[in-house]
């Protein structure tokens, strides 16, 4: 797999706290090892592809989504390439995480599955705390269509299909028999076995959990009647992270979850099709890049908060997908930092770093999200 390839080969580094402060310190220093490209071979990219003018200097920290994390480190990868002497570390604690340390100014930039609230929760609003720790409006740029897999392993079953009722009965453990009439139903001539259904669900405050959520909500009301949220609500067993869920999954004969597309193939996990009720619908980066491209920007100006139709019926489209934002900054305190910040987005957000993801289990950027995306980096400062 290209994701393990990359772990080896990775110069970011993706533990250990982070002690440089976002938007506004002088602090270049990282708790995380890590190093930046320096060969000759980096230098030669560099200036083929423009040289200075499309690096940053210096080092670069931000923490947050799990489920971006691969994504991340491929384009990590090739702008330390590309850009001589420059430093990217990444720590993936979880997105509700990276949120609460962008706002603490202990991370230049937050990855995060889901927007900036807008809405008061625990007596605050994220998009409030954020803007006032920035000195400045903190934007959501997407960057990182992360499809969100229903992972399975159930040997000798191939090509399973679920709809959104039966996911909502599995996942809120009230069915418990893989071969129980409703998913029988939906795979006519299958042979399922008479096995128990296990569970397991991220105990992390995740964002795909948010997602994975709001798609049940969505297109199941009368089965999933519980808040979205990055706290899990259903039944199941809890499994920290993306790679916890997955791997419980891979050992685990009638195991079932939701994680990124990319853990699920990394795990070699059975991938269930959707029935949307125009058809079930393979996970592929194209029928998940159908869902994106539908979505509508909820934010304003270079806030580029996206509201997804989980509901979606349209032919073709797989629905249950994740959004992953950088959130910045829109005026960074620190000069400098603000155009090292930009110039990662940037190379991050290419046409060509876009479709390398596809390769490693992420969807592109349609192209109507990615000139948005373009122009609001552009913005940044």
């Amino acid at each position: 797999m290209k994701t393990q390839r990359l772990a080896g080969l990775s110069t970011i580094a993706l533990a250990g706290a982070l002690a440089l402060t976002a938007c506004g310190s002088d602090n270049n220093t990282s708790s995380g090892s890590s190093s930046g490209a320096s060969s000759s071979g980096a230098s030669s990219s560099s200036a083929a592809s423009g040289g200075d003018a499309d690096c940053g200097k210096g080092t670069l920290n931000a923490e947050g989504s799990s489920a971006q994390k691969a994504a991340f480190e491929e384009a990590a990868n090739s702008y330390q390439e590309k850009c001589s002497g420059t430093t990217v570390n990444y720590n993936a604690t979880g997105s509700g995480a990276g949120i609460k340390q962008f706002i603490a100014k202990q991370a230049d930039f937050a990855g995060s599955d889901s927007s900036l609230k807008t809405k008061e929760k625990d007596g605050k609003i994220e998009q409030a705390e954020a803007d006032k720790a920035c000195a400045s409006p903190a934007w959501n740029l997407p960057m990182v269509t992360g499809p969100i897999a229903v992972g399975y392993n159930l040997k000798g079953v191939e090509g399973l299909v679920l709809n959104a009722d039966v996911m909502a009965d599995i996942f809120n453990g009230k069915i418990t028999k893989w071969n129980d009439p409703a998913i029988a139903k939906l795979n006519s001539g299958a042979s399922l076995p008479d096995k128990d259904i296990k569970v397991f669900f991220r105990s992390d405050e995740s964002g795909t959990t948010e997602n994975f959520t709001k798609y049940l909500q969505a297109a199941a009301p009368a089965k999933w009647t519980a808040e979205p949220g990055k706290k899990w609500t259903g039944k199941g067993e809890g499994k920290e992270k993306s790679a916890g869920v997955a791997g419980a999954v891979a050992s685990t004969e009638g195991g079932i979850t939701y994680a990124e597309w990319s853990y699920a193939k990394d795990n070699k996990l059975g991938i269930a099709k959707v029935d949307t009720g125009a058809g079930p619908v393979e996970l592929t980066g194209e029928s998940a890049g159908k869902a994106v491209a539908a979505a509508k920007v909820a934010g304003e100006g270079n806030n580029l908060a996206l509201k997804l139709d989980y509901a979606t019926k349209e032919a073709g489209a797989y629905p249950i997908v994740l959004v992953t934002y950088e959130i910045v900054c829109s005026k960074n305190a620190d000069a400098e930092k603000g155009k090292n910040v930009k110039a990662f987005l940037k190379h991050m957000s290419s046409a060509d770093v876009q479709k390398s993801f596809e390769q490693i289990g992420f969807a592109p950027l349609p192209t109507e999200v990615q000139g948005k995306v373009s122009t609001a980096i552009d913005a940044l400062k």
